[in-house]
């Protein structure tokens, strides 16, 4: 279930910044963690339950691990101390040269205001800085919004159906672009 926020005409919308996320990011991640759960629960690959259940410290463990390196990153947009949409890209052993783009999620406040462009330029730049030329994603058939925001910013549907990694009755499709 989706909840619609009330719209903010774009000129009172506070300045908004994308960015890799940092260690001291780990309360702001995981409320958009959170919230993403509670807003789509069926898109991510654990529950609401399992998020909250989480400490701090795991928390914490993760950002620090993601806010660095070269085979898995977190990205946020951020406006007024808040983030307001999340991205994160990770290497596949399978294939050296792609990096998959996972969790991404706006609040529904900022939906429509060019946060999955922008995320999907900071994983971009990332794979590329790491010598990963590809970007791909997987997202759930039937989630038609979310694969026509996929197929605004260049990704497109390879016709690769897989199985949902935890829900048996769902299946996911496929895309695919440069980064």
């Amino acid at each position: 279930m989706t909840r619609t926020a009330p719209a903010v005409p774009p000129a009172q919308m506070p300045p908004v910044e994308v960015r890799r996320v940092r260690p001291s990011d780990a309360a702001r991640t995981r409320a958009i963690r959170l919230e993403m759960l509670a807003d789509s629960p069926l898109a991510f690959l654990e529950t609401l339950a399992q998020a909250a259940a989480r400490s701090h410290r795991e928390y914490a463990a993760r950002i620090a691990e993601t806010s660095a390196g070269d085979r898995v990153a977190q990205f946020i947009a951020v406006a007024d101390g808040r983030a307001v949409a999340h991205a994160g890209g990770t290497a596949i052993a399978e294939e050296p040269g792609v990096t998959v783009i996972f969790a991404v999620y706006v609040t529904p406040a900022w939906r429509g205001r060019g946060l999955i462009a922008a995320l999907t330029e900071a994983v971009a730049a990332w794979s590329r800085a790491a010598g990963r030329p590809d970007l791909m994603l997987e997202v759930v058939v039937g989630n038609d919004r979310a694969v026509r925001a996929y197929e605004r910013v260049g990704f497109v549907d390879t016709g690769v159906r897989l199985p949902h990694p935890t829900t048996a009755a769902m299946t996911e499709l496929q895309m695919r672009r440069r980064a």
